[in-house]
């Protein structure tokens, strides 16, 4: 299948920076700390959307994102939710994705994608089967969580002590 290695990525709240997987640094226009997570807004070049904001919830292995689609690219989705680790070192923070995502739709449901990734990555020994494990750990308790608050992740989010909030429309397109 020639599966890629797990999605790297670097925070650098003190340097205002982004280093994505393909080692693309960007910067950020907000980075606001809280004992749990850090919340993530930047401007993205991507085709699909211009604007995209991110929490990292290192406690429950995930990171909950809302792309802000441009103009005929919008997907029915309100929340994009990876799988992975979530570390801090100083004022840095790294994340490895663990190939599972999820996909929100507040009040209708909340759909699995990329498990096939997650199996043939754990057979190529990208992941160890422990990892493996632990991923479909917190995916099923995030999905278990999101249904029963109706398929809202801001609420079982805040029903766990980890209140979280969004730009209100976000950011107009810059092209």
């Amino acid at each position: 299948m020639g599966m890629h290695r797990p999605k790297v990525e670097r925070f650098d709240v003190s340097g205002r920076t982004n280093t994505d997987p393909k080692g693309v640094v960007r910067p950020v226009d907000v980075y606001t700390e809280h004992p749990w997570g850090l919340y993530v807004a930047r401007s993205a070049d991507h085709p699909s959307f211009h604007y995209l904001e991110s929490w990292l919830l290192p406690s429950l292995g995930l990171r909950a994102t809302v792309f802000h689609f441009t103009a005929g690219h919008e997907r029915d989705q309100d929340h994009y939710v990876d799988v992975g680790e979530f570390t801090r070192d100083g004022s840095v923070w790294h994340s490895v994705d663990h190939y599972l995502d999820l996909v929100v739709r507040t009040g209708r449901d909340t759909e699995l994608l990329d498990a096939d990734e997650l199996l043939a990555a754990t057979g190529e020994g990208l992941l160890d089967a422990a990892t493996a494990q632990l991923a479909v750990h917190r995916m099923t308790a995030a999905v278990d969580g999101i249904a029963s608050h109706r398929h809202d992740l801001d609420q079982w989010l805040a029903s766990l002590g980890m209140p979280i909030s969004w730009l209100p429309a976000g950011p107009a397109p810059t092209r």
